[in-house]
């Protein structure tokens, strides 16, 4: 017995050890996070570099800087951050040039073109960018082609030659598993629900997808040849004809300006900078650099603020969270920011691919509200198609940039039958006991009758034509006009303005500068206030620890399978009339 008790004795003080070394060292990590602002050395240079996924905000995340925050759910780079830190280091006497390291890049191409102009603002005060590359993307050479000087790894390669997009099928595996769908969906262009039906895509799909496919290529090529002093003609043909095998292919087309290593683009920064070659080079990552004064930045009256509402991921009821628009929880950050006097103007940044029908409507509701009482601007990122442009389109300005996805002004809903599959492959069968005819509608375990179809099929032209009645209404044009870009068809941010759904062509600088001309507001007379508050890093702790590992868990576990597999998850949580474009739009 004494035995026992001195094993149980010391594995109770090895726990209380165990959990206060933890949190001694959760304290240090988030002191050190918190620390004073920092200064930076006498000719030093920014290193942006992007392996993490960029996302619209920066994680609200003590170890961000040390590469720990996907372990707690706050993966990835905030858009934000990197705009401010370019803008900081453009007047910042200290900071000689940018070096752009590109090895991985994961943003979407509005989010590209959004760095991409911060660094060409950058360039105006005659420092220099340097990118070094071993493996370049086609969006990562689009990035890197405004340095001055693109160092390519001489046994490296650039992917240059054209978008793609491809899109799986699940018809066959539904039919393998006797899974029977039943789609309803109102619109020819709306592809979301091929994937269910279909083994290719529709002729109406290829279509939309040819046309927005050759807007962003033609448009960032353009770019490219400028960048390049190139003429255009000759840059699409190197891309259409793939003539950029290599890395010595890419130096005699004049893509890269240089073929070197990383301490070849190191040893010219340290030239610029005077640093002697056997010293090292002041490099400053980007989550130091947030750290350091901004000399420039102007508080303005705490009497005038622009409100910035991100609305980021799928659209779904409830409160959302970080990475979904809640109905319920974005309604409110809207409400917040029409109820406060000391806002002045409104911008909803919209980065979403669309979802639920009814939760789009609920926050429409509360954008028109805000619209009559203080100016409302919408800027679109990647993507605000469906549901995202359901909550865009009743703005005063909608602003898109060339490169965002938009439009798919559509609605469907599905539901499947598995009966066979239970029955036939697991064993399972059901049965029931209704007080109606109609009682157990919708329902998943048998098949449906045609009356059921058709009252299921009525409401989802109900919900569309509500939807295009309301868009044609906030864009001022006659229905039929409105009817014939809807159907469910995507379009590119250049596309849409030509037809009409987009008012200006433009980042969320440009959108933030309009909202304050319409409320009258000066430069230096105001202040951003972002919506809605992110959580602390102690409520990303402590509220969802669980989920928080299953995460990243799958992460490391399935790898790039992970993205079907949300897919996946996605449409297991469909529960109502969906507005929402194509589940996987992944432009390579």
């Amino acid at each position: 017995m004494r035995q026992f008790l001195k094993f149980v004795l010391a594995t109770i003080v090895g726990l209380f050890l165990f959990m206060g070394v933890g949190v001694l060292l959760l304290i240090g990590i988030a002191a050190a996070s918190v620390e004073d602002e920092v200064s930076i050395e006498e000719g030093s240079v920014l290193e942006i570099k992007l392996s993490q996924p960029v996302v619209e905000r920066a994680p609200r995340s003590p170890f961000a800087d040390l590469g720990m925050s996907d372990f707690f759910g706050e993966r990835g780079i905030g858009l934000d951050e990197i705009k401010a830190s370019i803008k900081k280091a453009k007047a910042d006497d200290n900071i000689k040039g940018i070096f752009l390291n590109l090895d991985m890049l994961q943003a979407g191409m509005a989010t590209v073109e959004e760095i991409r102009n911060s660094l060409i603002d950058f360039k105006k005060s005659k420092k220099f960018v340097v990118a070094y590359s071993e493996f370049s993307s086609e969006k990562a050479y689009y990035l890197a082609s405004v340095a001055d000087r693109f160092y390519l790894n001489p046994q490296g390669a650039i992917e240059l030659n054209g978008l793609s997009s491809e899109v799986m099928f699940f018809k066959g595996t539904l039919e393998k598993l006797e899974l029977q769908p039943y789609v309803f969906k109102v619109g020819e262009y709306k592809s979301a629900v091929e994937p269910f039906l279909l083994d290719k895509m529709s002729d109406p799909s290829r279509a939309q997808t040819t046309s927005f496919l050759n807007s962003l290529n033609d448009f960032m090529l353009r770019n490219i040849a400028t960048a390049r002093k190139k003429d255009f003609a000759v840059v699409k043909n190197i891309s259409d004809s793939m003539l950029v095998h290599n890395a010595k292919d890419a130096l005699k087309l004049g893509i890269v300006s240089h073929l070197g290593y990383y301490d070849q683009a190191t040893d010219f920064m340290k030239a610029r900078t005077g640093v002697k070659k056997d010293k090292d080079l002041e490099m400053v990552n980007l989550g130091t650099y947030k750290k350091v004064a901004d000399p420039e930045k102007k508080s303005g009256s705490s009497r005038n603020r622009i409100a910035v509402i991100y609305a980021s991921g799928d659209i779904v009821g409830g409160k959302g969270d970080d990475n979904t628009i809640g109905g319920k929880g974005m309604s409110e950050a809207i409400r917040k920011a029409r109820l406060d006097k000391n806002v002045k103007a409104v911008v909803l940044r919209i980065n979403s691919p669309g979802g639920s029908s009814l939760a789009s409507d609920v926050i429409w509701r509360e954008v028109m509200l805000t619209k009559k009482v203080k100016p409302i601007i919408a800027s679109m990122s990647d993507v605000a198609a469906s549901g995202g442009y359901y909550i865009a389109m009743a703005c005063d300005t909608i602003v898109a940039h060339p490169t965002t996805i938009t439009g798919s002004i559509g609605v469907f809903g599905i539901l499947v039958n598995s009966e066979n599959f239970l029955k036939n492959k697991l064993g399972i069968t059901t049965d029931r006991v209704n007080t109606g005819k109609f009682s157990d509608v919708p329902t998943i375990t048998r098949a449906m009758t045609p009356y059921e179809k058709m009252h299921i099929q009525r409401e989802v032209d109900r919900i569309y034509e509500d939807f295009t009645t309301k868009a044609a209404q906030s864009r001022k044009m006659p229905l039929a006009q409105l009817k014939k870009l809807a159907s469910g068809r995507v379009w590119s941010g250049i596309e849409a303005k030509q037809n009409g759904l987009v008012d200006v062509l433009g980042g969320i600088d440009q959108a933030i500068a309009i909202a304050a001309r319409k409320a009258k507001l000066k430069e230096g007379e105001y202040r951003l206030r972002t919506l809605p508050a992110q959580k602390t890093f102690m409520e990303n702790l402590f509220s969802d620890t669980e989920s928080q590992v299953r995460v990243y868990s799958l992460q490391k576990e399935l790898g790039p399978l992970l993205p079907y597999y949300q897919q996946y998850q996605r449409v297991m949580h469909m529960q109502s009339v969906q507005a929402r474009m194509p589940f996987e739009l992944n432009i390579q």
